[in-house]
C-alpha cells in the first residue's frame, strides 16, 4: 500500500519540476496586436508618454497625455493607490466610462521577494485596488478584466531597490 503511493507521487513531482517557471519574453513591435483576450493594443513609447510636446494644453490633450501612461507603481508590500496615479486613474476611468464598448485588462505584478503564492495574491489586490477607482469613477464592471501574474513577468531584471519599484505595478492594458 505505502509502495503504490510512492509510484503514483514521484511521477507527478518529476512533472512539476519540469514545468518552465517564466514564460518567455516576446519582442515588442510598433504594429498593433491582438491579445488573448481579443483586444487590440499598441506598444507605448514610455519616453513620448510623459513629453505630450504633440498636444495642445487643453483639458482634453492632458487627458489623453495621462492616458498613455498606463503603468501604475505601488509601495513595498502594498496595494493602496499612491496619491500621483489618482489623476492618470481619472482619465483612464473617464475615458472608458465615455467609451463602454472598451475593454481594458488590469494585470498586477509584485517583486521577486515573497513566495509566488503570496505574490500572485499581492498582484491580485493591486489589480482590484485600481479596478475600484474605475468603478467609482463609473467604469462599467463588464469593461473590465483583473489579472495576477505576481513576480513571473519582471519589468526590470536584478535584485535591488530600483529593479523591485519596477515591479510593483498594474499594467493597463487595452
Amino acid at each position: 500500500m505505502r509502495m503504490n503511493f510512492w509510484l503514483a507521487i514521484i511521477p507527478a513531482c518529476l512533472m512539476l519540476a519540469g514545468c518552465p517557471t517564466t514564460p518567455p519574453v516576446e519582442p515588442v513591435d510598433s504594429k498593433p496586436a491582438v491579445d488573448d483576450a481579443g483586444a487590440t493594443t499598441m506598444p507605448v513609447d514610455d519616453d513620448a508618454a510623459g513629453r505630450g510636446s504633440e498636444f495642445a494644453d487643453d483639458a482634453q490633450s492632458q487627458d489623453a497625455i495621462r492616458r498613455n501612461q498606463r503603468i501604475i507603481y505601488f509601495d513595498f508590500d502594498q496595494s493602496n493607490i499612491r496619491p500621483e496615479f489618482n489623476e492618470v486613474l481619472a482619465a483612464h476611468a473617464r475615458y472608458l466610462a465615455d467609451n463602454p464598448g472598451e475593454r481594458v485588462r488590469l494585470e498586477g505584478h509584485a517583486d521577486e521577494r515573497g513566495s509566488r503564492e503570496y505574490n500572485i495574491g499581492l498582484g491580485e489586490r493591486r489589480s482590484q485596488s485600481v479596478r475600484r477607482v474605475f468603478l467609482i469613477h463609473g467604469v462599467g464592471a463588464n469593461q473590465m478584466v483583473t489579472v495576477s501574474f505576481g513576480e513571473e513577468r519582471p519589468a526590470a531584471l536584478g535584485s535591488d531597490e530600483e529593479s523591485w519599484a519596477k515591479n510593483r505595478r498594474v499594467e493597463i492594458v487595452y
